[in-house]
């Protein structure tokens, strides 16, 4: 029953997101193609935290005519519809996470496997406001980023 609820919510993320590709495709003039759905399709599977090479690797099993430049345009393009947000962790490189109805997160970086856990914890975000506010700053928005070992790679 569990997994039927998390394929469900899978298959309506997809349906949302590809509906929202198509309504900003439209609003921009520019035409749905297959290859766009091929990289929205693999980067919703994908999960969190996915960069081009990694995504192009993947999509490139199956879809072999699928290149690079295509899914970096791809996922720029998502990135502007709202679909997809772009991070940049230790590594300097660009990496994807959902964009679509994902709240506020932060991020847990491992620094030996490359592992990333994403938390949420409200005392943290309550003292950061406190702190801000202390200090007569409004804050627009914040990334917190812990950088260490998981509890795999501390053995």
């Amino acid at each position: 029953m569990a997994r039927r609820k998390v394929e469900d919510a899978s298959s309506q993320r997809v349906a949302d997101a590809r509906a929202r590709l198509a309504a900003y495709l439209k609003q921009k003039g520019l035409r749905a193609t297959r290859q766009r759905d091929v990289v929205l399709d693999t980067f919703l599977r994908e999960g969190a935290h996915v960069s081009v090479d990694e995504l192009c690797g993947r999509i490139r099993r199956t879809n072999p005519s699928i290149g690079h430049a295509t899914v970096y345009r791809s996922m720029s393009l998502f990135v502007e519809a709202g679909i997809a947000k772009e991070r940049r962790f230790h590594e300097g490189r660009v990496r994807y996470e959902a964009g679509m109805d994902v709240g506020h997160h932060d991020h847990l970086v491992c620094l030996a496997c490359g592992g990333i856990q994403e938390f949420e914890d409200p005392t943290i975000e309550k003292l950061q406001q406190d702190i801000a506010g202390r200090r007569g700053f409004r804050v627009t928005y914040h990334r917190l980023e812990l950088y260490g070992l998981c509890a795999d790679c501390q053995d």
